[in-house]
């Protein structure tokens, strides 16, 4: 999408949207392929009150194209006018890329065999991070018929590896990150 580096770059700080309520808090970050977006604004609007300030904020070179992409008002919508701000790198992408050192590695398993030891399913840490590894870009729903489980319990539980850096979400399935695979050869190394 064109608009993603004038996120990253900080020349595209306000967006215009037509939902029934609105999606997203003032002074709450949100993630985006951009960067985390913090939100400084949120206010409900009409049509008139788009200025060609606000369009060429929002990446569009005046009013009249902003109401164009946004298309006829539907149904009960309301319009909105979203200010933010970047923020930087979204941390779990920081995270996935480094690699842990021994100490942190040690603090990986350790949360693994507590994630094991207090799942319901039995363990699964070590065989959700090896599939992934083994099966990128695989359907979630595949993934877990493949352990015989429920597609959304699976994707809870590969959440949570994804919460420390180990894996990352794909638009169809998942792929394992340096800092996962990582932790994969250490395992493998493992008397």
């Amino acid at each position: 999408m064109e608009a993603w580096d004038g996120l990253a770059d900080g020349s595209i700080t306000v967006t215009f949207r037509r939902w029934k309520r609105p999606q997203v808090i003032s002074g709450r970050q949100y993630r985006s392929p951009a960067g985390m977006l913090e939100i400084e604004a949120i206010e409900e609007i009409a049509e008139t009150d788009i200025t060609d300030a606000d369009a060429r904020s929002a990446g569009a070179a005046d009013a009249a194209e902003v109401l164009e992409r946004l298309g006829p008002a539907a149904g009960d919508t309301t319009l909105y006018r979203v200010r933010f701000h970047n923020v930087g790198a979204d941390p779990r992408d920081v995270l996935r890329e480094s690699i842990p050192d021994a100490e942190e590695l040690a603090g990986i398993i350790a949360r693994f065999d507590r994630l094991d030891a207090a799942s319901s399913w039995g363990p699964w840490t070590r065989a959700t991070l090896r599939v992934i590894a083994e099966r990128p870009e695989v359907r979630a729903p595949d993934l877990a018929e493949s352990f015989g489980r429920e597609t959304k319990p699976f994707k809870l539980d590969v959440r949570k590896l994804k919460g420390m850096g180990l894996t990352e979400s794909l638009r169809v399935g998942y792929r394992i990150s340096p800092r996962g695979q990582a932790v994969l050869d250490a395992l493998d190394a493992e008397p």
